[in-house]
């Protein structure tokens, strides 16, 4: 084992090192946009899941509520696992759980067998997940992240809107006849592959101080986030009863004695399962707050447009994936640009910016189906889609860099964790919500000739749903550090001096 510091070790080793890390970056990254892709494939192909399995929508739903459930629960857990155990290792545990689970997927021989394999699946994407940051924050020096997660975004905004494209293609070509099927066995190859890499390039990386696992800790998130989240999944299809409005205000005390509990942690022994001592940072209190917000966001709009496109607009999964092509391309270019180019010169303004183009293309796209009604057409919706692929591609890469920058990496798990917790929570949020801005606008039983017109007037009431909140997104972004300069290098004036000492401690190790 060799330490990667490039630093008394010769310029040959210097190269080697820098090239491993750009190795194990885009390693990490392929695992990632497998995740981001497996989380939207699903609801493209769920015709043809019900078809062959004869599965109902209750068992439906859990395929894709199972999976969000299983992810958000376990994502605080894998982090601080990587903080103990070595990121690297659980990277390798989580991706090579995460490929024999999509293959049972592929092999599920009916509704009751996919659920269970989709929660594994989201339990497993739960190990690797937080380590992907984590290994970046832990690989990276600070005057580099800003490039890096520039990548990150731009990888983040192509994987959200990539999954329903690459599931309409696989689900309409029926490869050898398997249907549904493609959609989860297309991972084996990329998993296989990113394991074997994996092992040898990517540099382990864990806590400088010894920690320990929060069991106690562990056991309130877990029974906190399933009370809040599985009656907003679910909550809905049941008709909203008395016990999913208990649940959620339930959550609340239990989220309380949880906060507590890692109080009494932190002065016992220094390992609670979330280091609150991160919240009195202020980019990262800031940055959680908006990422909660803007998942909400994201957890309205990519549903209904969906719902909107095929069922209102009766369009196949073809044509509804190759419309959302305009949106993934804007959200790539805008993110490269943003971290590289405008956040360094103007700050947050960028940020706040996006949330406002965002909103501008959403007006846009209102405008639209009211104006054409049910004989829109895919290029229509090309204008607003760019504007807002534009503006999320201005938030979601330098949100990442802003939250993690001034996070000791020693903590590094943890925060990730926190970070793609929130990010699943403020999501669920948003689905459940759609109840209300989408569901809500439409009577509870809808004649087929008047499905279009009512799925466009439900569409455009959800779109004013997501103006308003990306309007609280933009108040919330004045929370955020002015420029971003004192984000990226992760520094004040009161912790520069002890960055070069951090950077010098934490360098992770090669193998």
């Amino acid at each position: 084992m060799t330490a990667d510091s490039g630093e008394g070790s010769g310029a040959g080793s210097g190269v080697v090192s820098d090239r491993r890390r750009w190795i194990a970056l885009a390693i990490v990254m392929t695992a990632s946009f497998m995740d981001l892709v497996d989380v939207t494939i699903v609801n493209i192909a769920i015709p043809s899941i019900q078809e062959d399995t004869g599965a109902s929508f209750s068992a439906v739903q859990w395929v894709t509520g199972g999976y969000a459930l299983a992810f958000a629960i376990g994502l605080i857990t894998g982090g601080r696992l990587g903080d103990i155990y070595g990121r690297k290792r659980l990277f390798l545990i989580g991706i090579g759980g995460f490929t024999v689970a999509s293959a049972l997927c592929g092999l599920a021989t009916g509704a009751e067998m996919l659920v269970a394999t989709r929660i594994l699946q989201g339990g497993t994407a739960a190990l690797m997940v937080p380590q992907v940051l984590s290994i970046i924050h832990a690989s990276f020096p600070a005057e580099e992240r800003g490039k890096v997660f520039g990548l990150f975004g731009a990888v983040v905004g192509l994987g959200a809107v990539s999954g329903p494209l690459i599931g309409a293609l696989l689900t309409e070509w029926d490869l050898f006849g398997l249907a549904w099927r493609p959609i989860f066995l297309i991972n084996l190859p990329v998993g296989i592959a990113g394991l074997l890499l994996g092992r040898a390039f990517i540099g382990e990386s864990r806590a400088e101080k010894a920690l320990k696992l929060d069991l106690v800790g562990v056991l309130l998130a877990s029974v906190g986030l399933l009370m809040l989240l599985y009656p907003l999944t679910h909550g809905r299809e049941a008709g909203w009863p008395l016990w999913g409005h208990l649940s959620m205000a339930g959550s609340l005390p239990v989220f309380a004695l949880f906060v507590a509990y890692e109080k009494v942690k932190t002065r016992r022994d220094g390992s609670p399962l979330v280091e609150l001592s991160l919240f009195r940072v202020k980019s990262f209190a800031a940055g959680i707050g908006v990422q909660l917000t803007f998942g909400v966001v994201t957890g309205i709009f990519f549903l209904v447009w969906t719902l909107y496109m095929q069922i209102g607009l009766g369009w196949s999964p073809l044509k509804a994936g190759t419309t959302g092509i305009p949106f993934s391309i804007a959200v790539s270019v805008a993110a490269g640009l943003s971290v590289q180019q405008l956040v360094p010169r103007f700050g947050r303004k960028v940020l706040q910016a996006g949330a406002l183009v965002m909103a501008v293309g959403a007006l846009t796209y209102i405008w639209e189906a009211d104006r054409y009604g049910t004989a829109i057409t895919s290029w229509q919706m090309a204008l607003p889609l760019v504007v807002m692929g534009l503006g999320m591609g201005l938030i979601v890469a330098p949100i990442t860099d802003a939250v993690l920058a001034e996070v000791p990496r020693e903590h590094a798990g943890s925060a990730s964790g926190l970070i793609n917790t929130v990010n699943q929570l403020g999501t669920a949020l948003g689905l459940g919500l759609v109840s209300v801005a989408f569901f809500g606008a439409m009577d509870d039983v809808v004649a087929p000739e008047a499905v279009g017109t009512a799925f466009g007037g439900a569409f455009v009431h959800a779109m004013w749903w997501v103006v308003a909140v990306l309007a609280a997104v933009f108040l919330l972004m004045f929370a955020l550090p002015r420029r971003k300069a004192a984000v990226a290098t992760g520094t004040s004036s009161a912790s520069s001096a002890d960055e070069p000492e951090r950077e010098q401690e934490q360098e992770p190790v090669l193998v």
